[in-house]
């Protein structure tokens, strides 16, 4: 491969990662090369993408590098997130939302390996909606993001607290997926709209 298509592999492997990010031995290791081939490589993306005003960026925390949005265009995407189009659930978001709500704390990974499938987009729409949070750092390599539900989850859903969740047999996580979706049948009919909790918490600050 050449250099743009190694460029390529490295844009696509570091949106895969999502918010755990890659460190450069990581990419290195995948990608057969040098470690310090993949920083030069990873520098000439990042200078890349500003030239061209991407509407994405590589940064760097704690030694990993990471493909995020740029800080300035946050007040569209609070737009998008509170788009009365963008106010309902998917059923993949539901079921993500139900495995941190009885698995909490809990890091992607561990939600991706119960699900199957990846999680990044369900994560930042329940995130974007405040239905879940980061909590905190789990003990392991990269000290990934572990999530847990908000109170914006339980008035979502006209919970009390976590104690008034459907009774779910957990025990076997290869039936969780199944479990997720009997708790969201039972409580569809309790269900309010993220555009109800909004306004009712706007009401109560009133």
């Amino acid at each position: 491969m050449n250099y743009r298509q190694i460029q390529s592999v490295i844009e696509g492997l570091l949106f895969a990662a999502g918010d755990e990010g890659l460190d450069a031995k990581q990419i290195a290791d995948v990608l057969e090369l040098q470690p310090h081939e993949v920083t030069g490589l990873l520098k000439q993306m990042t200078e890349l993408f500003k030239r061209e005003e991407r509407g994405v960026q590589i940064v760097e925390i704690a030694g990993a590098f990471q493909m995020t949005t740029l800080p300035e265009h946050a007040p569209y995407f609070e737009r998008l997130a509170q788009s009365p189009t963008r106010s309902s659930l998917s059923q993949a978001a539901l079921e993500t939302l139900a495995i941190v709500a009885y698995k909490q704390p809990i890091t992607r990974i561990d939600i991706e390996q119960i699900r199957g499938v990846k999680a990044d987009r369900a994560l930042q729409t329940l995130t974007a909606k405040n239905l879940i949070v980061e909590v905190g750092r789990a003990e392991a390599i990269g000290r990934p993001i572990l999530y847990g539900t908000t109170k914006s989850f339980l008035d979502y859903f006209g919970l009390a607290g976590l104690h008034e969740l459907p009774e779910a047999s957990l025990q076997n996580p290869d039936d969780l997926e199944e479990e997720t979706r009997m708790l969201f049948e039972k409580l569809e009919g309790h269900q309010l709209t993220i555009d109800d909790v909004q306004g009712a918490s706007k009401e109560s600050e009133g």
